[in-house]
């Protein structure tokens, strides 16, 4: 009997596209109609004016995944989709968090804060809040070292991405 493994994979995809209204929603859709959750969404305007760039980072079935960047491809206000899973990236992610912090704890948060290089932004009476930025695991590490404090409130910008070298993404 063979065990077949499922192929499950966080995805990271760009897509240039026209800047113009309800281009996201026909976005959304194609992942919506596979069963595909979009886990973050970023959108900025491109160096060309009336283009914008998306960042979508998801997780699925990689068959399914083939089939969306394909579908994707063919909207009409989509100029290009491109899946940069496996290229050779540079990454980063904005988080910022909002922790209570008795006196007792600050010490502690704040060399946690120190090790990852994360920035005091705000120091309230019992509340620290903190901004730190690198690649999604740093941040994933981040935030299960503080899981053991009272985490108030949680923000994250989700993953923007850049091909290393000449590539163009």
């Amino acid at each position: 009997m063979r065990i077949q493994q499922e192929k499950n994979g966080v995805h990271t995809i760009s897509l240039y596209v026209a800047d113009k209204p309800g281009v996201l929603v026909r976005v959304a859709l194609v992942f919506s109609r596979r069963g595909y959750n979009i886990e973050s969404l970023v959108v900025s305007p491109a160096r060309e004016e009336g283009y914008a760039r998306m960042t979508i980072t998801c997780s699925g079935d990689e068959d399914v995944f083939e089939q969306i960047i394909k579908q994707l491809a063919k909207l009409i206000d989509v100029v290009s989709a491109e899946d940069h899973t496996s290229q050779d990236m540079v990454e980063t992610e904005v988080a910022l968090m909002k922790l209570a912090a008795p006196m007792e704890s600050r010490t502690t948060l704040l060399q946690i804060a120190e090790h990852y290089r994360a920035k005091v932004v705000d120091y309230g009476s019992d509340t620290i809040m903190l901004r730190a930025y690198g690649d999604s695991k740093k941040l994933d590490n981040m935030m299960n070292l503080l899981a053991s404090f009272d985490v108030r409130e949680v923000v994250r910008s989700g993953k923007i991405v850049m091909a290393r070298g000449t590539a163009k993404t």
